[in-house]
């Protein structure tokens, strides 16, 4: 991800804590998949519990590009190349369920298009967020015979995958959080700092610095413990 000019305390937190809920969304995903224990990750709670996860980190990657001294588009190529790995991985482990256009591919043609959207006005940014969000609806009944429009949330027949964050509707969150930091963080500044109101945490932080390490190593970690006990 992005990093910020200097640590904001809220936004560490809310990434930790959406990394921790991706990790134990991830684990429950993976006792059903690989240790054939019966829990229902595709229930309302536990769906809710990874889409959580997964809105918070786009609306904080929206905060981040503005905050970041790097260059977006070169990170958001970094972030779509993990994603073609992960791609790869997912191939050769889950067959027709590989991931084709997920969070890491997402947030990386994001990053690439944050340049033009930081230029344009509120208005303009919110009537986008608004429109991409609308379109969702009928886009999302639609079925093509190409999985080239994959990214743009158009789906093929037969189409599965076991991670698909599409343009649309997710894009919206991301130009939320540009709205975020052009509003409210524009000053690089902790929107408590007039209060005295600090819940810094040194642990926190290293866990909001680290979160893409942590997302791209969690997985086979898990997997690779699960097989372990297994074969115990």
């Amino acid at each position: 991800m992005p990093v910020e000019q200097k640590r904001i305390w809220e936004i560490d937190l809310l990434r930790a804590i959406a990394i921790i809920l991706m990790v134990v969304y991830h684990t429950v995903y993976d006792l059903n998949s690989f240790a054939g224990i019966d829990i229902d990750y595709k229930s309302p709670f536990w769906y809710w519990e990874g889409k959580t996860a997964a809105l918070t980190f786009i609306l904080l990657s929206g905060i981040s590009c503005g905050l970041s001294r790097r260059n977006t588009v070169v990170t958001g190529l970094k972030i779509f190349g993990l994603g073609m790995i992960v791609t790869v991985a997912t191939y050769l482990f889950l067959e027709q369920y590989y991931v084709r256009f997920g969070i890491l591919h997402f947030l990386g043609v994001c990053m690439m298009l944050y340049p033009i959207l930081k230029r344009l006005d509120n208005s303009m940014l919110l009537v986008i967020a608004i429109v991409n969000a609308i379109l969702a609806m009928p886009i999302d009944n639609m079925i093509v015979d190409t999985p080239l429009l994959l990214p743009l949330g158009i789906m093929h027949s037969g189409f599965a995958s076991a991670d698909y964050y599409p343009l649309s509707p997710y894009l919206s969150v991301f130009v939320l959080g540009i709205l975020a930091y052009k509003n409210y963080y524009y000053k690089k500044q902790s929107l408590f700092h007039k209060l005295n109101f600090n819940l810094e945490n040194k642990i926190v932080s290293q866990i909001s610095k680290h979160s893409l390490l942590i997302y791209m190593i969690h997985q086979p970690i898990i997997i690779a413990i699960i097989y372990i006990v297994k074969i115990i």
